[in-house]
């Protein structure tokens, strides 16, 4: 069984509704990964998968974010978007990554993947199915600590 998502204790004016956190993800295409490597932090885009519970990371496994993975699960996550300072919104997830389904990723059967690839090749592609080219592998992300910020908040508890 996981352990509970700690709730967020900062900032918590400027703070996504659970739905909100929800649309965000769906929407957003790209995250930065940060894993911990043997000359440390190591930070790198990715795109990604979001069911509402878990985070779903599509890495090459001879990348030193897999390695990296392999040897400490911990993981930072971070999504967000905007150019203008009222318009900086975000997610940052923190959490351990464990791989599911084959490595690398050939296509084989797994009933735990069909969400997920249905929704990562319909936002990612424009595709119907997820096609697999044997260098890829899924990592699955449980959130131990979910924090948002939406600074477009911020301008309206200035307006009100």
């Amino acid at each position: 069984m996981t352990e509970p998502v700690r709730p967020q204790r900062r900032g918590r004016k400027i703070a996504m509704t659970p739905a909100e956190v929800d649309t965000f993800l769906a929407e957003q295409s790209t995250c930065r990964v940060a894993t911990i490597g043997p000359d440390g932090p190591h930070a790198t885009p990715l795109w990604f998968g979001w069911d509402g519970t878990y985070l779903w990371l599509y890495s090459i496994t001879r990348s030193q974010r897999w390695a990296d993975v392999r040897n400490d699960p911990r993981v930072s996550v971070v999504v967000d978007a905007g150019i203008d300072y009222f318009d900086l919104h975000g997610v940052e997830i923190t959490g351990t990554a464990e791989t599911v389904g084959e490595v690398p990723r050939t296509g084989e059967a797994n009933d735990g993947l069909l969400a997920v690839e249905a929704q990562f090749a319909r936002k990612n592609f424009g595709l119907d199915e997820m096609f697999h080219d044997g260098k890829h592998a899924w990592l699955r992300v449980t959130p131990t600590k979910i924090a948002s910020w939406d600074f477009r908040k911020l301008a309206d508890l200035a307006a009100g």
